[in-house]
């Protein structure tokens, strides 16, 4: 149960960290540390795409949710998996 826990709170510093990236660039306006670390971030993101690598997170969401429920473990794109299951839930 623990496991599962943690896998969902992954699953929160994720959607968070993909919120940053994307509205990043306004809070670093005027605080250059988190304009480093926004357009660090944003360079992490394009190699993960160019190289098509899985984010660290999603390595340690997979490996917390398969500690807890093999079944629960989803094969391809953390942002993927998550719109289906909003896409289906509401049908």
């Amino acid at each position: 149960m623990l496991c599962k826990i943690f896998a969902d709170i992954v699953v929160l510093i994720h959607f968070l960290w993909i919120v940053f990236l994307l509205l990043g660039a306004v809070w670093g306006v005027k605080n250059k540390v988190i304009r480093v670390i926004h357009f660090s971030g944003l360079f992490f993101a394009i190699l993960i795409q160019i190289f098509n690598w899985y984010c660290p997170l999603t390595h340690v969401e997979f490996w917390l949710r398969s500690k807890h429920d093999p079944a629960l473990t989803y094969a391809g794109s953390f942002i993927v998996h998550y719109v289906e299951i909003g896409v289906t839930a509401k049908r």
